[in-house]
């Protein structure tokens, strides 16, 4: 991307300022996805892994920000709960949740939120760019999380009975409104 003569030309202060809004914009985000982190619907003795609206944050972040700061946002994320900030669905925090039944889920997604920013942000900020982006970025996300419970079960079946069958309607909800919110958001900056 060229530069334009403004960019050249800011002093200082202004490139600082800029550091810092960028940088407020990520904790912002990592702050938002622990948050929704915390609406959760326990599903046991169904499945150990809970409904959450964690995922809608993760799809919503990374087309809202793009890849790279999505992906940031979620690096920040998975530090801060793996130091101990209670930051993990129903408040859960630490080393031991990370690598606990729901950790493919939460590993995959910086690489989640940077697949979904970097499609919607490569072309016209559409609905429909934008649900497909959420589409392949939940995918992902499943096959991240599915090959994870996979390590624990030693069967795809289960795996996919504790990981997949319980969520799939609400996963589409929330690309749909991901979606939907993303590219209201994005067509309104374009303007």
């Amino acid at each position: 991307m060229a530069k334009t003569a403004v960019q050249i030309l800011r002093t200082p202060q202004e490139r600082t300022f800029e550091a810092l809004r960028q940088i407020a914009i990520i904790v912002s985000a990592s702050v938002f996805i622990a948050l929704c982190a915390h609406i959760t619907v326990p599903l046991m003795p169904l499945t150990p892994v809970p409904l959450t609206t964690q995922n809608f944050a993760v799809l919503l972040v990374g087309l809202l920000l793009g890849s790279r700061r999505g992906f940031a946002a979620l690096m920040l994320y998975l530090v801060e709960g793996t130091i101990g900030l209670p930051v993990f669905n129903s408040g859960q925090a630490g080393i031991g949740h990370l690598l606990g039944v729901t950790g493919g889920f939460l590993l995959a997604y910086p690489v989640v939120a940077f697949v979904a920013g970097f499609i919607f942000e490569r072309g016209k900020k559409t609905f429909a760019r934008a649900a497909l982006a959420g589409l392949l970025a939940e995918m992902l996300l499943f096959a991240a999380g599915l090959t994870w419970l996979y390590a624990f079960t030693h069967s795809f079946a289960r795996a996919a009975y504790f990981g997949l069958y319980w969520f799939v309607a609400a996963e589409v909800i929330k690309v749909m409104v991901a979606a939907g919110i993303a590219s209201r958001w994005r067509r309104s900056e374009d303007r």
